[in-house]
């Protein structure tokens, strides 16, 4: 990694969580239960829910040993159901995560129209993406739970019965590990990823511009003012965009720069540098007053770095504190954004037979 500084595991006892109640989040949607789940392992704890297969909490220890929940959130379900604010908190994002233009695209001779359910566009799987379905909890133990859903074909106009398994793992190395498999009866693209925002110093605790980012790629992938890919890869050598050696969020995000005036700042993909097919590291984040380091690994070819432009303060989180413009990041491992119209991405077309696969992995340190 660029950061040489030596990393150690927290040593010092750790304060308890304040867990959220479960009752908080037992209902029904669609006629399928819906409950909250409570994962622990090495230092860090989780609580998810089977809606959206939603992180609600995750806590992990400063320096000190003190805890924070580093992830936006809500304290009840209805308000994740309901969707006051920010809709894909800590979410699922597919069954094609980021844009597709225009909100259609062709397999074969068959057009299939979507939901346009920003600027134009169709993001994050449209009006009834997987963040907006209850997923059956198959199995679930102290530090692991496995999620699956049964996308119909059709729904919400993307074809296939499209059978995903996803499970969460929180690892005794202080790693919080996603794994995702799919399968499909018919021709389909797919894009799955996870989308918690994260902010190392606690939710609704101030800025990610202080914080120092590096992101293991030389290019990117420049989108228009609706935020679609052109299909250049641009080389980001002499650009703010350039975090292949450590540099602040807030450095260069103000600058008089093209694609950050059309995101409000950072909210592209980046072409993750990578030498082979397995997981290797993609990116970090280091908050130093409280020395929370975040690494994540992917075998996936690209990234989505989203610094929380759109948050504006009106909507409240977990802890009654406004949910603040650039107060969080989101890091979204991916094939890249409207694949389907860009024949030089990496596919992300899904055929019967085949199985779509994806590993991320955020691991989280002190130094």
């Amino acid at each position: 990694m660029a950061l040489a500084t030596t990393l150690m595991a927290s040593c010092v006892k750790n304060d308890a969580p304040a867990l959220f109640p479960k009752e908080n989040f037992e209902t029904t949607v669609d006629g399928k239960e819906v409950s909250l789940y409570t994962l622990k392992a090495g230092d860090i704890t989780m609580q998810v829910t089977n809606f959206g297969g939603r992180v609600v909490a995750l806590w992990t220890p400063d320096r000190d040993g003190k805890l924070e929940d580093i992830v936006l959130g809500y304290n009840n379900i209805e308000n994740y159901v309901n969707n006051p604010g920010e809709r894909f908190l800590g979410a699922v994002v597919g069954p094609y995560a980021n844009r597709i233009a225009d909100g259609t695209y062709t397999i074969g001779e068959e057009v299939y129209n979507f939901p346009k359910n920003n600027n134009g566009q169709t993001l994050h799987g449209g009006l009834k993406g997987l963040d907006m379905v209850v997923w059956d909890v198959k199995s679930v133990n102290e530090n692991s739970i496995e999620l699956f859903y049964l996308r119909p074909d059709g729904q919400d106009g993307m074809p296939g019965n499209l059978s995903i398994t996803m499970t969460y793992t929180l690892t005794p190395e202080n790693e919080f590990k996603v794994d995702y498999s799919a399968t499909t009866d018919k021709a389909t693209h797919v894009n799955i990823s996870h989308h918690s925002f994260f902010n190392l110093k606690g939710e609704g605790n101030g800025t990610i511009e202080d914080l120092e980012m590096v992101i293991n790629a030389s290019a990117t992938t420049p989108v228009n003012e609706v935020l679609i890919p052109s299909g250049e890869i641009a080389d980001v050598t002499g650009t703010p965009f350039d975090f292949r050696e450590p540099h602040l969020i807030g450095e260069r995000i103000n600058a008089d720069n093209e694609q950050l005036n059309f995101g409000k700042g950072y909210d592209h993909n980046w072409v993750l540098d990578r030498k082979g097919d397995g997981v290797e590291f993609a990116a970090s984040v280091y908050e130093a007053n409280s020395g929370r380091f975040m690494s994540v690994y992917t075998d996936q070819p690209g990234m989505q770095f989203y610094s929380g432009n759109f948050f504006d303060g009106t909507t409240k989180g977990k802890y009654d504190r406004e949910l603040r413009f650039r107060e969080s990041i989101a890091l979204e491992t991916q094939k890249f954004p409207d694949t389907p119209h860009h024949n030089n991405f990496p596919s992300t077309l899904l055929n019967p037979g085949d199985t779509y696969t994806h590993i991320c992995i955020y691991k989280f340190e002190v130094k």
